[in-house]
């Protein structure tokens, strides 16, 4: 092995995928199976490139990561108020499967990156159907580890631009691949020089926080430099919010907080 392929291996290798895992031992398994695989991550790595490639956001394991914990956290805020997951209601499993569907579906949900930036997440079901079913070995048996495997790849499906959850599941990983919009996360668009409204408004995110909810199960709350950022929040949350069966239990609060503008909408609401 050359030194170029050991600092490869070396790089691909030292990627650890971590989350709160709160006692979920089939969940800890999945992530233990995950960090052992090196072409699970060198497909995160890949899609690192790609998006490179093309001037995108970060699409690397740090996303992968980004989106599966607040994946997590959205599914234990949901499931606190009583809404009920598909493992639960269609397959009479726990909740603690429903987190480990979720998390395989972030784990999963751009792996196809590594091929092509276009229609990626169809190549991601096709990666994840070849692999997810081995890595959950040992931790389901069948007919379970299959149950599982459709409904993670049904929620990474979900997640494409003209996606249509029918599962709670589905329906979190689509939303959390929409809130990694905080600051310095969506600026390699608008430093490359591409200035544009999508990447002139991701810019403008400064803080994303996810709260319990009173009315609702679950508070957004961002934070805008810029009222620019009202276009993401509308065009990229919005969009992957509406019409999902989290809609009704997810409340978006933007505030503006820059100074050196006026004002006309200090607060945008979905």
């Amino acid at each position: 092995m050359s030194a170029s392929e050991r600092a490869l291996r070396e790089k691909v290798d030292q990627v650890r995928m971590r989350a709160p895992t709160r006692g979920n031992r089939r969940l800890e398994q999945l992530l233990e199976a995950v960090n052992g695989d090196l072409q699970v991550k060198a497909w995160w790595h890949m899609a690192g490139i790609t998006a490179q490639r093309i001037g995108l956001t970060d699409h690397s394991w740090v996303h992968i990561q980004i989106v599966m914990n607040i994946s997590l956290r959205l599914a234990r805020l949901l499931f606190r108020r009583g809404i009920t997951p598909a493992m639960v209601a269609d397959h009479g499993m726990t909740e603690r499967d429903a987190e480990v569907t979720i998390a395989a579906a972030a784990l999963f949900h751009c792996v196809g990156m590594s091929i092509h930036r276009l229609d990626h997440e169809s190549y991601s079901l096709f990666l994840t159907a070849d692999k997810l079913g081995g890595l959950l070995e040992g931790i389901y048996a069948e007919p379970e580890r299959s149950i599982v495997v459709a409904e993670a790849m049904h929620a990474v499906i979900s997640h494409r631009s003209t996606g249509r959850p029918l599962t709670v599941e589905g329906a979190i990983v689509r939303v959390a691949d929409a809130l990694d919009m905080a600051k310095g996360r969506s600026r390699v668009e608008f430093e490359a020089g591409r200035l544009d409204i999508h990447s002139i408004s991701a810019y403008a995110i400064d803080e994303v926080r996810i709260e319990a909810g009173e009315d609702k199960a679950v508070r957004v709350e961002i934070e805008m430099s810029n009222s620019a950022g009202i276009f993401q929040v509308d065009e990229g949350l919005g969009k992957k919010l509406r019409g999902t069966p989290l809609a009704e239990h997810i409340e978006v609060v933007a505030r503006i907080q820059a100074e050196h503008e006026k004002r006309l909408v200090p607060v945008f609401r979905l």
